[in-house]
């Protein structure tokens, strides 16, 4: 997917596409920088220099410069590394994850600016990208109390009850409510499905009991899987594109899980591969959203 989705993406970058060779350059603290392609000066000793090939580059462009490795151990050049991270960007990702397999290293924003030699107009685009999702999150996981009608934001994603501090506040005890229905909480939780209200419905398991079945292009005798599937880990719903292999990375907790069984990919590798059918065969559809359970450094 990453070729794929890099170069959709290239095409409406122009000063990023395919072919464009380093011309016209400037220097910004003694790194060559262009409009058309950046390069790193080898007396620049803040840099570690391998010789080997550019792990970012999933096009194959064989971008000029010398490589660089980052704090994860990969080796990269500036445009490399530019396109992947705009590229998480444009998906809506605020950590810049290592885009090698395997690799989940999260790195800093200022080793992102200096490993990539971000241009002032660069970083101006990566930091309002950053700020207009960060918004985004927050008014997605903000809403009124039905109650006090105070905004409440919830914290755990994995659980439907919500607490409203200032009617807790005021009514001297602990007022919860549904972030679903917005009545009032019922029953017990932490609940990711409902609580116990009349009328109370996820629209999630409402997805993963209707949704057709998948045909993949690349995995034989996979019949019966519905296209869409919550994560094991997380419970976010994904929908497989029907391409390539059986596996899938969420986005949200970023651990890879087999499509068919619904294990994680480590678990199913153990008996399966990528392009095979499951020796469990099939996992029947889901009728519950599994809960997240972070760890307190997470």
């Amino acid at each position: 997917w990453k070729k794929t989705e890099l170069k959709e993406k290239l095409k409406q970058f122009g000063h990023f596409a395919p072919g464009l060779y380093k011309t016209n350059f400037r220097t910004m603290g003694g790194n060559k920088i262009s409009n058309m392609e950046k390069v790193y000066n080898l007396t620049d000793t803040t840099f570690k220099f391998v010789d080997r090939e550019d792990e970012l580059d999933f096009l194959y462009e064989e971008f000029a410069s010398p490589r660089a490795e980052m704090s994860c151990g990969h080796a990269v050049t500036p445009m490399s590394l530019t396109n992947w991270c705009r590229l998480l960007l444009e998906k809506g990702e605020t950590r810049f994850v290592c885009g090698m397999s395997g690799c989940d290293k999260e790195w800093s924003y200022e080793e992102v600016c200096k490993m990539a030699l971000l241009t002032p107009e660069e970083k101006e685009y990566f930091e309002k990208t950053m700020e207009s999702i960060a918004e985004r999150e927050s008014r997605k996981n903000t809403k009124s109390c039905p109650e006090c009608k105070v905004p409440v934001t919830r914290k755990d994603e994995s659980n439907l009850s919500v607490r409203c501090q200032n009617c807790t506040n005021k009514k001297g005890r602990a007022y919860e409510f549904c972030w679903q229905c917005l009545k009032e909480w019922k029953g017990p939780q932490p609940r990711t499905d409902h609580c116990d209200n009349d009328g109370c419905f996820s629209e999630a398991l409402t997805t993963l009991r209707n949704c057709p079945d998948i045909v993949f292009e690349s995995v034989p005798n996979a019949s019966g899987c519905p296209c869409i599937r919550a994560c094991p880990t997380c419970g976010s719903l994904l929908q497989h594109s029907s391409k390539n292999c059986k596996n899938v990375v969420c986005p949200r907790c970023k651990v890879q899980f087999c499509f068919l069984c619904v294990k994680v990919t480590a678990e199913c590798r153990k008996l399966s591969h990528s392009y095979i059918t499951c020796v469990s065969g099939v996992a029947p559809r889901q009728t519950s959203i599994p809960v997240w359970h972070q760890n307190p450094t997470s």
